[in-house]
C-alpha cells in the first residue's frame, strides 16, 4: 500500500512536482484537506528551514496521525546579498507592488520585475544565484524530517521560456543554455532544488 503525504500547499506548481517526484517512491501526495478553509500561520522565520518546520508543524495538527510536507523555498542573488531569500514570494509586495482585489494575480510578474530592476546594470558573471528549498515532514505537531535542496544558475537580463512559475523564466542554468522555464518537467525535476529536496526526504519517509 503506497505511504500517503498530505502537502499544505495550494501552489498548483508545486504540488505537481511533488506528486511527479513521488511517484518513484510509491508515494501519493495530496493537498492538506480543507486547507483554504485553515487560517494561515505568520511565517516569520529567518530562514527557510525556521519557516518549513513552523509550517509543517502547524498544519500537522489538522490532520491527526497523517504526515503533512511543508516547504519554504526561494532565492538567493549573490549581488543583493541573498535577497529575496525567504522574501522571495513577497519581493514585489515588500517594495509596495499588489495586485487590486478584481485582478489576476500577477505577483509572479511584478517579483520578477522587481528582480530585474534590483539588477539592473550588473554584469552577467556577477549575476550569480540559487534556488533553495527545505522540506519538513511532521506529524501531530512533531517535526520529523528534513532535507533540502539547491541549484546554482544566473539570472537573465529577460525572461525566457513559458514553463514553470516564480523566477523561472529569469533563472539560467548555463550548463544547459536554458532557463528553468524551458525545461521539461522531467528535466526541470531532475535538477531543480525542489526535485532535489523532494528526492533527497521520501526515502526516509519508510523508515
Amino acid at each position: 500500500m503506497a505511504l500517503r503525504l498530505y502537502a499544505a500547499t495550494s501552489s498548483q506548481g508545486k504540488l505537481l512536482d511533488f506528486r511527479t517526484a513521488a511517484q518513484a517512491h510509491s508515494i501519493t501526495i495530496d493537498p492538506l484537506p480543507a486547507l483554504a478553509t485553515i487560517p494561515a500561520p505568520e511565517e516569520n522565520g529567518a530562514s527557510f528551514t525556521a519557516n518549513a518546520t513552523l509550517k509543517a508543524v502547524y498544519y500537522s495538527r489538522f490532520a491527526p496521525g497523517q504526515l503533512v510536507l511543508a516547504d519554504d523555498s526561494g532565492l538567493e542573488v549573490d549581488a543583493l546579498h541573498g535577497a529575496p531569500g525567504v522574501r522571495s514570494a513577497r519581493f514585489a509586495a515588500d517594495s509596495g507592488l499588489v495586485d487590486s482585489p478584481d485582478a489576476n494575480d500577477n505577483t509572479d510578474v511584478w517579483n520578477n520585475m522587481i528582480l530585474l530592476q534590483r539588477l539592473a546594470g550588473i554584469p552577467p558573471a556577477q549575476r550569480t544565484a540559487r534556488y533553495r528549498c527545505v522540506l519538513v515532514a511532521a506529524r501531530d505537531g512533531l517535526p520529523f524530517h528534513t532535507a533540502q535542496g539547491k541549484v546554482e544558475g544566473l539570472i537573465l537580463e529577460a525572461p525566457r521560456g513559458a514553463g514553470g512559475f516564480g523566477y523561472d523564466p529569469l533563472f539560467y542554468l548555463p550548463t544547459l543554455d536554458l532557463s528553468m522555464a524551458e525545461l521539461d518537467l522531467e528535466t526541470k525535476l531532475s535538477l531543480s532544488h525542489r526535485g532535489r529536496a523532494i528526492a533527497a526526504l521520501l526515502p526516509m519517509l519508510h523508515v
